[in-house]
């Protein structure tokens, strides 16, 4: 009988992996359609990939003509429209999503400011300061600031509230 019990606790277990990825590529086909019908609306052009990996579906808005699609590559826009898709998905699956949205490679970009705001920062704490504290971002935003701190061998934590959420860098 224990036997059986542990087999069943691994069959369940594959089965709750297999259906994360079922659910993650639902997320990821809702979202696109989201997106697709929104870039139908307002007459812009951009080819739509789907990936899911870390646990998040993600989708990446691209053209590769020169099209208006930069208009909705700013931070604050892509920002918004996640939010705007999370909520579509959310509204036909009844989950919360944790997809991330990429228009026009901004993410790319962000990543890229990120990582400078970290090397300044952690040249900072190596220059005599006790410890550097970054602006309010996402959370998304902040697993990535936490992960560069790690790789450069610094720690790092959340602090604040709400919008005001941040990371401060200390030596490790």
């Amino acid at each position: 009988m224990a036997g059986s019990a542990a087999s069943t606790a691994v069959a369940s277990d594959a089965s709750d992996s297999v259906r994360s990825a079922t659910q993650l590529e639902e997320e990821g086909e809702i979202a696109a359609d989201y997106i697709e019908e929104l870039l139908d609306i307002t007459d812009l052009d951009g080819d739509i990939d789907i990936d899911a990996r870390d646990g998040r579906a993600y989708l990446s808005v691209n053209s590769s003509l020169d099209s208006n699609l930069r208009l909705l590559s700013k931070p604050e826009t892509v920002t918004a429209l996640q939010e705007l898709t999370r909520i579509a998905v959310q509204a036909k699956t009844g989950v919360f999503s944790r997809l991330i949205l990429d228009v026009g490679g901004s993410r790319q970009a962000r990543e890229a400011e990120l990582s400078q705001l970290v090397e300044r920062a952690t040249d900072r704490i190596q220059g005599g300061a006790q410890s550097a504290a970054l602006p309010p971002m996402s959370s998304y935003e902040r697993k990535l600031v936490h992960d560069l701190v790690a790789a450069r061998g610094f720690v790092s934590q959340s602090e604040g509230e709400g919008h005001d959420r941040h990371t401060v860098i200390t030596h490790a």
